[in-house]
């Protein structure tokens, strides 16, 4: 059954969400914003409204002017204006959308000299929202030569207990997954229950960027509440290096101009992520080969590039039964060019020479939309309204395209973040739906 669960915030909450992620720690001032539809979502024609508040140490802001921009999603204002706040408090007319999509208000204040922002955005029947990107007419016989070919390498791994993240309940091994003939590689901390049994396992890919795997023991849980749980990093870099190292080889070969989301892209043979995406499914392969495996629960789970990869894997490799993702990246990234926000890493607003046949053909191959079309497994989704990294556009196209058992969880304040209490609760959607 296709559920779609709304979380929806009361000022309150509201309040606590804002403070606790949505601005600087400790900060003397707090914006809250109401639309006067309680979700953030309307009907495409129908006009929209946001009150704004404004408090500096908790003190109502009155008389102090908010100057507000409005435009699409990600895209250049169309409106301009600004509001005086009487007791703290004022109304913006946001106005409406003819096609389905999101407004975002950008806000700003000058108070004692010193100018604060804040942005909101909502929703107009963002459930009919449709992909740009199209599927190449080939789409399957790429991938599934890709695959083929990666299988006539044998499953080469070694694998080093890590006493560091290793307790009472958990045993934690450092795992150097090889995958091709290249020596290309990559790296994983695997995370066992300390106890006998069959289980199942979790394959983690990580968010963007060249750095090393965050926090290991964060999501220590899943393996103390009988989850075999891999998390993954994409670069053949071993995790043990230090952050100062990481951060060496991300300034030499992560810039805008040359970061690996742009490696290759004139060609879909050659583009970096064709190794990563394969690397997933090795890892899938690396995981259903362990002794312990319960021989039926495959669940992949990550956010962002993480979400994306997850995505990706469930579409294709029909062994996963299950996946989690948040705000996922890489989702519709074409989709600037039909005037509306496309997916990380936006390359049409970004960096420069993006806009070509060759590489517009090759995002396609490459693009979470067209493996979302393809999943059959059991899918839960979480994404907010306010995200600029990975716009609440593109997570809707990713989960209106999806065809298989779906649910999501909406919690529109959230920028790019997901709350503990929420990553939690992946594990224990998880939980029910094990094979």
């Amino acid at each position: 059954m296709k559920k779609l669960l709304l979380s929806v915030c009361l000022l309150s909450a509201i309040l606590l969400s804002a403070v606790a992620e949505n601005y600087p720690y400790r900060s003397d001032v707090l914006w809250v914003t109401v639309p006067n539809h309680a979700d953030w979502i309307y009907k495409t024609g129908e006009k929209a409204t946001v009150e704004v508040q404004f408090y500096k140490y908790g003190i109502p802001g009155d008389n102090v002017v908010v100057n507000y921009e409005i435009g699409g999603d990600l895209m250049p204002a169309d409106t301009k204006g600004s509001v005086t706040l009487k007791n703290g408090k004022a109304i913006i007319p946001i106005g409406t959308m003819k096609e389905p999509g999101f407004r975002d208000c950008r806000l700003k204040a000058t108070v004692d000299g010193k100018t604060y922002s804040h942005h909101v955005k909502v929703g107009f029947s963002p459930e009919k929202l449709k992909p740009y990107t199209a599927m190449p007419a080939d789409f399957n016989d790429f991938w599934e030569k890709a695959k083929t070919e990666q299988k006539e390498f044998p499953l080469t791994y070694t694998k080093e207990h890590v006493e560091k993240y290793s307790t009472d309940k958990i045993d934690c091994y450092l795992v150097k997954l090889q995958l091709n003939k290249g020596g290309q590689c990559i790296y994983g901390y695997l995370f066992y229950p300390k106890k006998e049994g069959k289980f199942p396992v979790v394959l983690c890919p990580p968010g963007a960027g060249i750095k090393t795997i965050k926090e290991p023991l964060r999501h220590k849980y899943y393996a103390e509440q009988g989850c075999i749980r891999f998390e993954i990093e994409i670069h053949g870099l071993n995790p043990e290096m230090s952050e100062q190292e990481f951060k060496e080889i991300s300034n030499a070969f992560n810039g805008r101009g040359n970061g690996y989301l742009n490696n290759g892209l004139d060609n879909r043979d050659n583009y970096y992520m064709k190794r990563v995406y394969l690397a997933c499914v090795r890892s899938i392969d690396f995981l259903t080969s362990l002794p312990e495996w319960d021989g039926k629960n495959v669940i992949v789970q990550g956010g962002s590039q993480g979400g994306a990869l997850a995505l990706i894997t469930a579409g294709l490799d029909q062994r996963v039964t299950a996946c989690v993702a948040n705000h996922p990246a890489l989702s519709d990234m074409a989709g600037y060019k039909a005037g509306r926000a496309g997916g990380y890493p936006h390359f049409f607003k970004r960096a420069t020479g993006m806009d070509t046949p060759e590489k517009i053909k090759t995002m396609a191959y490459y693009d979470v939309v067209n493996f979302a079309k393809l999943i059959k497994a059991d899918i839960y989704m979480t994404w907010g309204f306010n995200d600029d990294v990975c716009p609440p556009t593109t997570s809707y196209i990713v989960y209106n395209v999806l065809n298989c058992p779906k649910e999501a969880l909406i919690t529109p304040i959230n920028e790019h973040w997901t709350s503990n209490d929420t990553e939690y609760g992946h594990l224990l959607w998880i939980k029910k739906h094990l094979k």
